[in-house]
């Protein structure tokens, strides 16, 4: 089966809608660093060549298609919200927040959002949320991949500066050595204190 990624994209232009922004989160799952989301609009039909779910495509081939995205897309805009405001108003409005920023922060208006996942963000222009839209529509994918590497990005900033998380390797998400430094270490200003509430509670 060949997948359409524009069905969503060629729906929205026979609705009367004439820019179509794709619209996708990274880093909801992780105990530390921001929830990042981005916003992209692609060219009427235009399809990036290798453009996939960003979790079925290797770093490198992220990395590569972060780059052909921005060449070829219109305008693109990438927006966070901090472990601070995650911890203040609950993950999914962090990410709900974020998205907004990223619309918000397009140097041209949309006239709808293509939106990754069930639920809507609450933007001032029309939305669409589209269940496991990163592997269906061509600008949720192209947004999923700007998001990622984004948010991956920042984790080797962060790396660099809290070197004994080792955030190089597992980016903020929980796995057993991210667990282990911090029990050993404690936890450091960017992780996510609603994330780590069990580990808290027993110091």
């Amino acid at each position: 089966m060949i997948m359409d990624w524009l069905e969503y994209e060629n729906k929205a232009l026979e609705s009367g809608y004439k820019i179509i922004c794709g619209v996708d989160e990274a880093g909801r799952g992780p105990l530390a660093g921001p929830v990042y989301a981005a916003a992209v609009i692609l060219p009427k039909g235009h399809i990036v060549e290798g453009v996939n779910d960003s979790k079925k495509l290797s770093e490198k081939k992220r990395e590569m298609l972060f780059e052909k995205i921005i060449s070829e897309c219109v305008c693109y805009s990438v927006g966070t919200a901090s472990e601070q405001e995650i911890d203040e108003i609950n993950i999914l409005q962090a990410t709900f927040l974020a998205m907004k920023r990223a619309v918000n922060g397009l140097s041209v208006k949309p006239d709808i959002a293509l939106i990754d996942g069930n639920k809507k963000p609450g933007l001032d222009i029309v939305e669409w949320d589209i269940i496991k839209g990163d592997s269906k529509s061509a600008n949720i994918a192209a947004a999923s991949i700007i998001a990622k590497v984004s948010r991956d990005r920042y984790m080797l900033e962060m790396a660099e500066k809290y070197p004994q998380y080792q955030f190089e390797r597992h980016k903020g998400y929980g796995t057993k050595l991210h667990y282990e430094m911090i029990k050993k270490y404690g936890i450091s200003p960017i992780h996510r204190k609603t994330f780590l509430k069990k580990i808290l509670d027993n110091e």
